[in-house]
């Protein structure tokens, strides 16, 4: 039997992108032959970016992972998975609390879509207190957020203070 090609799907809201989500990306990239980095469209959520804009500041801050695919999408993520023949799907822990939720959505991710792993890999230790929306609130005061966002990320949130 061939080896399988091992397609990773990362998905997220990425409003912005932190230094933490590069971590994960970095990591799930080691595992994959080819992983898609992706925007969720979450019309509930408030962002600060546009998707388009997100979707730009991720392929500039992973220019360096060449097997990486930058891409966005609205809807359920198992259909993206499976639009994408996708069957590793990545997801972030940074505490406990993730993890409850995380869990339910990996249950309820295979139930529909059972060719699919859910993978949860556990950023840096440096970046474990990393949250966009803490990001955005230091941003919007002014406070200096250089060690916690790539440098295009940092010039963009400039213009929201």
């Amino acid at each position: 039997m061939a080896n399988k090609k091992i397609i990773g799907l990362y998905p997220g809201s990425f409003d912005p992108v932190t230094n933490g989500h590069l971590d994960i990306a970095e990591r799930a990239f080691k595992i994959c032959d080819e992983l898609h980095v992706a925007v969720v469209a979450n019309p509930s959520k408030n962002s600060l970016f546009s998707i388009a804009e997100r979707v730009e500041l991720l392929k500039k801050t992973t220019k360096h992972l060449p097997k990486v695919v930058i891409s966005s999408f609205n809807g359920l993520l198992v259909n993206y998975a499976k639009e994408i023949k996708a069957n590793i799907i990545f997801r972030g822990l940074r505490a406990v609390s993730d993890f409850e939720f995380e869990f339910q959505m990996a249950l309820i991710n295979r139930s529909l879509h059972k060719d699919i792993e859910v993978v949860f890999l556990v950023p840096n230790e440096k970046f474990i207190f990393l949250s966009s929306s803490s990001i955005k609130e230091v941003a919007r005061l002014g406070g200096d957020v250089s060690g916690f966002v790539p440098h295009e990320v940092q010039k963009a949130l400039q213009k929201f203070k």
